[in-house]
């Protein structure tokens, strides 16, 4: 199986926030995404630098994207500039919220 960038969003979109139910991709959490030779490098956001859940999210997505045919390892970043608003949400993770 290739990894593809589509094949790493599809599988993060199966990550969610366990406070908002909604997944990393559509609350727009995830900045960046490296891809090569097996490798995965994820630059990522939270909604606020003191979630709780930080490390539940970060392991979901490590563990998501590990279980990939073909993934040697992932690296996963959490950053904090630019900072994560609502504005980043998704059309769809809108319409999941109810905005």
């Amino acid at each position: 199986m290739c990894l593809t960038r589509e094949t790493v969003i599809e599988r993060l979109k199966e990550v969610y926030d366990p406070e908002l139910g909604v997944n990393v991709v559509d609350l727009g959490l995830i900045y960046r995404m490296d891809i090569k030779n097996g490798h995965i490098f994820i630059e990522m956001t939270l909604t606020t630098p003191g979630c709780p859940l930080h490390d539940t999210i970060v392991n979901g997505v490590k563990a998501a994207l590990s279980s990939l045919p073909s993934v040697e390892s992932v690296e996963v970043d959490v950053v904090w500039d630019p900072p994560w608003t609502p504005e980043k949400i998704s059309p769809e993770g809108r319409e999941w919220l109810g905005f």
